[in-house]
């Protein structure tokens, strides 16, 4: 006869604790936008916004929504998933991702309608816009992501991404090919790279006081050389010229999301492969199941044979190459010729990306495609003279960043052995 104890273990009992943090955040900022943005717009005015472009094969007609109405159907519609994150919450569940993208896309346009209250702009324009300015900051988010996943931080994403731009408006101007300017953007970045896996991995250095580091030397030596060299004699040294944009056939007549997302120069395509390719290698091969490993326990993956100093080290010479190539966007992509400090700290941006996408090649290319939103937006805006003041369109961007990375993704845990060196 077995005796039993006064209280019984409870089975299969689960503890849901409740998080009130971002239905709190959801209600805030639906209840002011349905406030202060239909509050402040005149009930005859209207918002335009032409869906494509004159040449278009598939020519879409403009629409002429009224302002306010427009408005408050949004916000109603955000104050309805704020309600669904409120029962999820009560349920102890979290609000999904996807659903977070709905209530910010909600969000942003009743801002759009609000701000364009009057006036009439391009959406393919200003979506075109978004994807090509997010260019470098996939790069680089991609570059965070080789590095940070194998347990290796990278804060020289800025370093890079200007190296790679300075290599490709030089050799592209000595050469005359704006192919061999993407080579030599690649090689900078590599180099650049592999200055931060031997100091970080081989003599164990403090891997973000070197990024910073790298970052230092490489804006003063590219200042130097345009100094002395790119200003003197800019014919030779600075006219690299820019990458057309090639238009894909039937894709490119796709209404809207055609013009935007095929029509462009042949980095924005290599971003789409870069991703499609990293996202497939980091969760759907051996390879990538090793890079996880050696960021999340080194020790264990040392145990089971792999290399864990070595696959760092190539990580993070991929994501110097990676970097490097997005660096070129501002020169032959972009601008067509380098100029002093051009990256004006978009690294740290790719960095903001790279945790607001949860270190995932495709989350980071979300993030990214949001600040390039927020940064053309700005620039939309000021150009049809919306009574929003210009400082605060300037600063669109970088609240954009602090809102993403702080307020609105929550708690995010990087690999767990992210920046700790490893001694064998």
């Amino acid at each position: 006869m077995t005796a039993t104890t006064g209280a019984a273990p409870a089975v299969g009992l689960a503890v849901r604790t409740r998080r009130w943090r971002s239905p709190v955040v959801l209600w805030v900022l639906a209840v002011a936008s349905l406030a202060g943005f239909a509050g402040s717009v005149a009930g005859d005015e209207r918002a335009g916004f032409t869906l494509s472009e004159a040449e278009a094969a598939v020519p879409l007609p403009a629409v002429d929504v009224p302002s306010r109405a427009a408005i408050v159907v949004l916000g109603v519609l955000a104050l309805a998933v704020a309600g669904y994150a409120t029962w999820r919450a009560v349920r102890g569940h979290r609000l999904g991702g996807p659903w977070l993208a709905v209530f910010g896309v909600l969000v942003v346009a009743a801002f759009l309608v609000w701000a364009v209250s009057g006036n009439t702009i391009s959406l393919v324009n200003l979506l075109r816009g978004s994807v090509f300015l997010a260019v470098p900051l996939a790069f680089g988010a991609m570059s965070g992501v080789l590095c940070e996943r194998a347990g290796v931080i990278n804060i020289s994403i800025e370093g890079q991404l200007l190296a790679g731009a300075f290599a490709s408006a030089v050799t592209a101007s000595l050469t005359g090919s704006l192919y061999a300017g993407l080579v030599a953007a690649v090689v900078a970045g590599v180099l650049l790279a592999a200055l931060l896996a031997v100091f970080a991995i081989r003599f164990v250095v403090d891997q973000i006081v070197l990024g910073v580091v790298l970052n230092v030397l490489v804006i003063g030596l590219t200042s130097f050389l345009y100094g002395q060299l790119l200003v003197r004699d800019q014919d030779l040294w600075n006219a690299p010229g820019r990458l057309q944009r090639l238009r894909i056939p039937v894709l490119a007549d796709i209404p809207i999301v055609g013009p935007v997302l095929f029509d462009q120069t042949i980095i924005v395509y290599a971003m789409y492969l870069t991703v499609a390719v990293l996202s497939f290698l980091l969760f759907r091969t051996r390879w990538g199941l090793r890079v996880r490993a050696v960021g999340e326990h080194p020790k264990a993956a040392d145990t089971a044979g792999i290399d864990v100093n070595g696959l760092r080290f190539r990580n993070v010479l991929y994501g110097g190459a990676v970097a490097g190539f997005g660096g070129s966007f501002y020169t032959l992509g972009a601008v067509g010729a380098f100029g002093e400090e051009m990256t004006a700290g978009q690294g740290f941006i790719a960095l903001a990306a790279l945790i607001f996408g949860r270190w995932t090649p495709v989350g980071a290319l979300l993030a990214a495609l949001l600040f390039g939103f927020a940064t053309n937006l700005q620039s939309v805006l000021s150009i049809i003279a919306t009574p929003i003041p210009g400082e605060f369109l300037l600063m669109a961007p970088y609240l954009a960043t602090i809102f993403a990375v702080a307020g609105l993704v929550g708690k995010v845990r990087a690999p767990a052995a992210d920046g700790v060196p490893y001694r064998p």
